[in-house]
């Protein structure tokens, strides 16, 4: 077991008073920037301005080491922080959900990490977050195991790999959508720049005399290829930084041990689940990654919520097989993930179609009537009539992917199509049902079931089903929950 238990404050590693002063010089760049300009402008008294404006970060981020300290005593985890305004969080043992391990850079290079503990709060604030930072690496990996079985007897078993990134996994990285969030990015802060420097400054002569020698049917399409490039580039380079190394281990015996993830090129990144906390697994399969055979999976973990999303995957993009194997292997098995679901009948399927066809329908009838009205070109009409087609293929998919079921006390559903999802819930984590009726449900007697639980996005909803079946699930599910809700037969 670890030194760290039972001793009182301690303050992060030496080494952090180099890290420290470099965040807080990064944090007031803008302003260093600023004083040095001016005093450079105004001559030899510039100097002390240069002088403090280095200066003040610095002895802000000595001072930031000096006033955080941290202790791991009877029975709790505390850490305290700031001068003027202080700032003390502190949790039982027993709250730790996770425990993510991370290794930026400037930290990898000092040998240093940052242990991060999650406790299932529902705050957002940066300030709430149990952050110990600046430990050395092994004592942070002591720390990790300490604070999963504080309070057993259990002793460190050895790991047992359960999964390994294959870099030929690589090619489903352009078949996500973080590759246009990645490209939005960079147009966004490449916009930024240009801006800063005084904008893009065009001769409108020369511009025209350049386009007259290209066809638009020729710069357009290499436009969109220079952007499909671009974005397939970026999706690469992200799936990479992200995942190299990616580890997946479990250690322990049956549901008495955890599971164990690292991954991360620039920063590491080591999170550690304990088994009885994680209690299901999400198979996500956006439409690029299904048409290519693949899939990813996240794991639901009681008190992680998610914006901690990251901290609870358990399969980056990769071959659907790879992803049932990992997945049915964390659940203990792999019916939920095979097992066929139960339709949602006609009147579901219904509703995919009009939610589908009312919008194209809608926008083809405005671009026809402006193109009468407003003698709009004739490729306005015929590209907002391409929308039905489309509208159609959304909606047969989107009803073929309704389903539910009970498979060996596992909650499964499964909707989506743009986004397909199946979410396998143990029913032990269900702590309570909602059902939900929009007035258009009412009218076809049709409700959405939704299980609410302490992990993932805190609710497992399976859309459009009959209110009979709904009802009858969930009591078949959890009866001790759903019985004294219902009304019995008179006396």
């Amino acid at each position: 077991m670890s030194d760290d238990l039972g001793q009182g404050w301690q303050r992060p590693d030496p080494r952090m008073l180099l890290v420290y002063p470099v965040k807080e010089l990064g944090r007031f760049l803008p302003v260093v920037i600023g004083v040095l300009v001016a005093g450079t402008a105004s001559g030899g008294p510039g100097t002390w301005l240069q002088l403090l404006g280095i200066g003040v970060p610095i002895a802000l981020g000595v001072l930031r080491y000096l006033t955080t300290s941290y202790r791991i005593a009877q029975g709790r985890v505390e850490l305290r922080r700031g001068l003027l305004n202080r700032h003390v969080l502190s949790t039982p043992l027993d709250r730790v959900r996770t425990v993510d391990v991370t290794a930026p850079p400037v930290h990898r290079l000092l040998g240093l990490t940052s242990v991060r503990i999650g406790t299932g709060t529902a705050s957002s604030d940066e300030d709430d977050h149990l952050d110990l930072d600046g430990l050395p690496a092994e004592r942070a990996r002591r720390l990790r195991a300490d604070l999963l079985t504080a309070g057993t007897d259990s002793e460190e078993q050895a790991a047992t790999a359960v999964l390994d990134l294959d870099p030929a996994w690589v090619r489903y990285a352009p078949l996500t959508s973080s590759g246009l969030v990645l490209a939005a990015g960079v147009l966004g802060l490449t916009s930024q720049v240009v801006d800063s420097l005084g904008g893009l400054r065009v001769d409108a002569r020369n511009l025209h005399d350049g386009a007259g020698a290209w066809s638009l049917w020729v710069a357009v399409p290499l436009g969109l290829l220079g952007l499909v490039v671009m974005v397939a580039l970026l999706s690469i380079g992200g799936y990479v930084v992200t995942n190299w190394g990616f580890r997946l281990t479990h250690t322990g015996p049956g549901r008495g041990g955890a599971w164990q993830l690292r991954r991360g090129l620039l920063t590491t990144r080591e999170t550690t689940i304990d088994d009885e906390r994680l209690r299901g697994v999400v198979v996500g399969e956006p439409i690029g990654l299904r048409l290519a055979g693949a899939a990813r999976a996240s794991a639901i973990v009681t008190g992680l919520d998610r914006r901690e999303s990251g901290s609870a995957v358990l399969v980056p993009p990769a071959p659907r097989a790879v992803v049932e194997r990992v997945a049915g292997e964390v659940l203990r098995t792999a019916a939920p993930l095979t097992a066929p679901l139960t339709r949602h009948g006609p009147r579901a399927r219904n509703r995919r179609f009009t939610r589908a066809l009312g919008p194209a329908l809608l926008i083809a009838t405005a671009a026809l009537v402006l193109t009468a009205l407003a003698d709009l070109p004739l490729w306005v009409p015929v590209l907002a009539a391409v929308g039905l087609p489309v509208a159609v293929l959304l909606a047969v998919d989107r009803a073929a992917a309704l389903g539910h079921a009970l498979v060996e006390d596992h909650f499964v559903v499964r909707s989506g199509s743009l986004v397909r999802r199946r979410e396998a819930l143990e029913v032990d984590a269900v702590i309570g049902w909602n059902l939900r009726a929009t007035w258009f449900q009412r009218r076809a007697d049709l409700t959405s079931l939704v299980a609410t639980t302490a992990g993932g996005r805190q609710a497992v909803s399976a859309l459009d089903v009959p209110e009979d079946a709904a009802v009858a699930v969930a009591l078949a599910a959890t009866p001790d929950l759903l019985a004294p809700f219902l009304a019995g037969p008179p006396d």
